[in-house]
């Protein structure tokens, strides 16, 4: 985590726009609100991986689509001990008593956590050995066990262990001479037991390292000789894996020759990847990261995955020599780190998978067949693009593209939080400062677990001549803009791209995100004020069409939930609220949410993942009603609209404390009614009573929705029908 430093200048109200009410934000009208109005916002994040669980145990959807989704959620879990219950165990162990909003201390959560997360980890593993392994076996996709293997699948695969993985494998014994080896975080290993044949001595332990930089699933029926291997799947043959562990633990007699091997037990170690770094302290900020995350390979254990069957005896001995607290210890049923089954869904099964959806060129990107300028597009009106349902590479990478190589263009101007490892955006942007234009990239250093890619970026890109600068001191810059400034004749002219997603051509395939093209000259206006402040001594706070964090997000919105009560009170029948975020948790906002639903305003919440808001409750939040949908791409755009003054709202923050008060963000209003339209067509669709969707309860349950017998509709494949739809509609203009 990183430490913010104190904002010593006060936050400046933004002048709101004649047609919205005046509002007064009094935060002591809060405190008539009941003290338990908040879910744990821990909890809550486990609700949503349950979420995520239960489409793994969809029936409806193809098979190799329910094992990536088993995937996600193992993926989503280790995530999740590494950054949220790491820093509840530092605040614990340092004695701090923060309290969550729902009252509980660390401690208590922590214990909270450890329960939840055994029962739903026995889920997530009887969802794989009793539904989708037999089912994957009748679909010949067969992820076997050594003893399952013919005589001849087992002599293969010995050659190959003694050939290619043999020489690889380093076994560690622990005894006076040789300490307990260091095991680094989410590694699979093997905890061994030999004695010597034929002898009465004691028992010795080892450890065994399952390589991480090979396949964990061994593709058994394309092994013909050691290194020699079939054509590739033609997808009709059965394939076979053997996961490495297994045959590791079947070949354990050569790597401990002469001695009796007792057990074997798999195991694996989740350690705290949460650091900071002191930037009033740090003079380079570059060399400070690459300090710490040296240092975040030795973070401490905060979660110990054993197999079912593992003994007492060795459960104790990991424990003493991990120094790991008993209750940190997850027994898993079957396989350990259920991650591996991306490598399955990557098989050539097309049947066992959705449809691959293509994402189209948005009609005003494109002339029949042939891409059209986007700068001309843009003098024509603004653009609002739904990613995937439109492409990422044909509006937001050609923008870039497109400004590289034009001789017009001065200047680029783009913030980078995660990108590609191979990355079209980076390569423009390097290409334009070769052609001589002013580029400058604001690379978030801090981005979690891609702080390695981006120092690599940045140095690129500075080595490139780019401008490269990291923001502002104790804030992350997650904000997604791209400003490019090109000479028209004897005029300068600024063209902008404000989104919700990253600027990475790979995730734009999976996510879900909106973003907003203007040539809107008060946005560009904006976006030059903001990038002064972020490259230079600015201190401006206020700004013509944007809501910029962390002195004007929160307070905007909470202005304009009061204009909406207002204007319900004067009689507006349009008085309305909906906002669709990954997650709700700022106590501020969803009070003033409280205090909309108490008014009478109807309130509609979109919410990905965690949500700490208490809907449907009388006389609190009777008016609130709070979805989530969760499916094919990942939810990720952040959307508000408020009803009596039509205005719509998209950007890149959460409703979450270091979103609002620890990171650099932005919002952007759409103005234009045709764009306006394509944003509620999002809300119609997703609050429609046919939607398939879970609904949030008043005593924290998510059920499904809608209920059986009723016509189901699936919001994303409205979306893809739209899309397709609109895009042949423009084809044929």
């Amino acid at each position: 985590m990183v430490t913010a430093t104190d904002q010593t200048t006060e936050e400046s109200r933004r002048e709101l726009p004649a047609a919205l009410p005046a509002a007064t934000i009094d935060p002591d009208e809060s405190a008539d609100l009941p003290a338990e109005r908040y879910f744990n916002r821990e909890l809550s994040w486990l609700d949503f991986n349950s979420r995520v669980l239960a489409l793994a145990e969809d029936t409806s959807l193809p098979l190799l689509e329910r094992a990536k989704f088993l995937a996600i959620f193992a993926s989503n879990l280790d995530e999740f001990f590494m950054v949220r219950v790491a820093g509840l165990k530092r605040r614990d162990d340092t004695g701090l008593s923060v309290r969550s909003a729902d009252g509980r201390s660390p401690r208590e959560q922590l214990q909270m956590i450890a329960a939840r997360t055994q029962k739903i980890v026995d889920r997530h593993a009887r969802v794989y050995l009793e539904s989708v392994q037999p089912e994957l076996d009748a679909a010949g996709v067969h992820i076997a066990d050594w003893d399952d293997l013919s005589s001849s699948q087992q002599d293969r695969l010995r050659e190959y262990f003694h050939n290619e993985l043999f020489p690889i494998l380093t076994p560690l014994a622990v005894d006076p001479a040789h300490p307990f080896p260091y095991i680094s975080g989410l590694s699979l290993n093997l905890a061994v037991t030999v004695r010597d044949e034929g002898s009465e001595g004691g028992e010795h332990f080892a450890r065994v390292k399952v390589p991480n930089n090979i396949n964990r699933f061994i593709r058994v029926d394309k092994l013909r000789s050691a290194g020699e291997r079939t054509g590739s799947d033609d997808g009709h043959q059965p394939a076979i894996f053997l996961p490495l562990e297994k045959l590791i633990a079947a070949n354990l007699e050569f790597l401990f020759p002469g001695m009796h091997v007792v057990e074997h037990h798999v195991f694996r170690v989740t350690r705290n990847a949460d650091f900071e770094v002191d930037e009033d302290r740090d003079e380079d900020l570059l060399q400070a990261l690459e300090r710490e995350l040296a240092r975040r390979r030795f973070g401490s254990p905060v979660r110990l995955e054993v197999g079912d069957d593992m003994t007492e005896h060795m459960l104790e001995l990991l424990l003493r020599e991990l120094d790991v607290n008993p209750a940190d210890v997850i027994q898993v049923p079957g396989l350990l780190d259920l991650t591996a089954l991306f490598e399955i869904y990557g098989i050539d099964r097309p049947q066992l998978k959705e449809r691959p959806f293509v994402p189209k060129t948005h009609p005003a990107f494109a002339e029949g067949e042939t891409p059209k300028s986007i700068f001309a597009t843009l003098q024509e009106g603004d653009v609002l693009v739904h990613h995937p349902y439109d492409s990422f590479s044909t509006s937001v990478q050609r923008f870039i593209e497109q400004a590289a190589a034009d001789p017009h263009v001065l200047a680029i101007k783009q913030t980078l939080y995660r990108t590609s490892g191979d990355s079209p955006i980076v390569d423009a942007l390097i290409d334009a400062a070769a052609a001589g234009k002013q580029v400058v990239a604001l690379v978030e250093l801090k981005a979690r677990f891609d702080e390695q890619a981006n120092i690599k970026w940045a140095r690129k890109l500075e080595q490139s001549g780019v401008h490269v600068v990291y923001g502002l001191v104790g804030l992350k810059t997650h904000c997604k803009t791209c400003l490019v400034v090109r000479r028209e004749g004897s005029a300068i002219r600024r063209y902008c791209h404000i989104g919700t997603g990253n600027y990475n051509p790979k995730t734009a395939r999976l996510y879900e995100d909106v973003g907003l093209f203007t040539a809107a000259p008060e946005l560009g206006a904006d976006l030059t004020d903001l990038f002064n402040t972020l490259t230079g001594y600015s201190r401006k706070h206020e700004y013509r069409n944007l809501l910029v964090a962390p002195h004007g997000i929160r307070t905007g919105i909470i202005e304009r939930i009061e204009a909406e009560v207002a204007a319900h009170r004067a009689g507006d029948p349009t008085a309305r609220i909906q906002l669709k975020a990954n997650a709700l948790v700022d106590e501020q906002v969803i009070d003033a949410l409280y205090r909309a639903s108490q008014a009478g305003v109807p309130v509609d919440i979109f919410v990905r993942g965690i949500c700490a808001l208490r809907p449907g409750v009388p006389g609190l939040s009777e008016n609130i009603t709070v979805r989530s949908i969760l499916g094919e791409f990942l939810e990720h755009s952040r959307i508000i609209v408020f009803g009596s003054s039509q205005e719509y709202w998209i950007g890149s923050a959460d409703m979450m404390h270091r979103n609002l008060d620890r990171r650099v963000e932005v919002m952007v209003q759409v103005r234009d009614h045709r764009l306006t339209a394509d944003l509620q067509e999002i809300f119609d669709s997703a609050f429609d009573p046919r939607t398939r969707c879970w609904e949030l309860q008043p005593d924290g349950t998510w059920t499904a929705s809608p209920a059986a017998g009723v016509e189901v509709r699936d919001h994303q494949r409205r979306l893809m029908t739209r899309s397709r739809r609109d895009s042949d509609s423009g084809a044929a203009t």
